[in-house]
């Protein structure tokens, strides 16, 4: 049984929730996100809560259960209050700044990566060593920062690299005489 998926998913107020057969649209004040809940799970809205359940108890039923509860809740988070990530850069030389719709990093190569926003993402830079991806679709959210962190990624000797706000880097030792 899963846990996750024997929880319904409760409704704030300020957001509203439509179960069209199988899929889940979610309407709030940051926007609309929908998803569609794979064949195996029934979907149902009843009592401002939305609920999941397998269709049957095959292996592949159960292991979807869970996982569209936690989809069905992350839209709702996100249509309510929006994700943000937020991303360090650490070395000398490095930085960040907007140009215009698109994010211009200085990482160390010959030239400056140029990172095109995706839409319904919003990026800013606080800080030239700072970077904060915001949007309200939180696997589009996460998959621009690991873009944007995959261009330089932390190494382990001096830390020079992006990283995640809060990531703690496993520091090597270097060569001894």
């Amino acid at each position: 049984m899963s846990r996750i998926g024997k929880k319904p998913v409760q409704v704030p107020s300020g957001v509203t929730v439509n179960v069209n057969g199988q899929t889940v649209i979610a309407k709030g004040p940051k926007g609309e996100l929908n998803f569609v809940v794979n064949d195996e799970v029934l979907v149902k809205f009843e009592e401002g809560a939305v609920s999941v359940q397998p269709k049957d108890q095959t292996k592949d039923a159960r292991s979807k259960w869970g996982m569209s509860r936690s989809q069905i809740l992350n839209i709702i988070e996100g249509v309510e209050k929006g994700y943000e990530r937020r991303l360090e850069i650490t070395g000398v030389g490095y930085r960040a700044a907007m140009q215009g719709k698109n994010l211009q990093l200085a990482l160390g190569f010959s030239h400056d990566v140029v990172y095109e926003t995706p839409e319904g993402i919003t990026i800013s830079t606080p800080k030239p060593t700072e970077i904060v991806v915001a949007g309200i679709d939180k696997q589009k959210v996460g998959q621009v920062a690991a873009e944007i962190r995959e261009y330089r990624p932390p190494e382990p000797y001096k830390g020079k690299g992006v990283k995640y706000a809060g990531e703690r880097i496993i520091r090597k030792e270097g060569k001894k005489k």
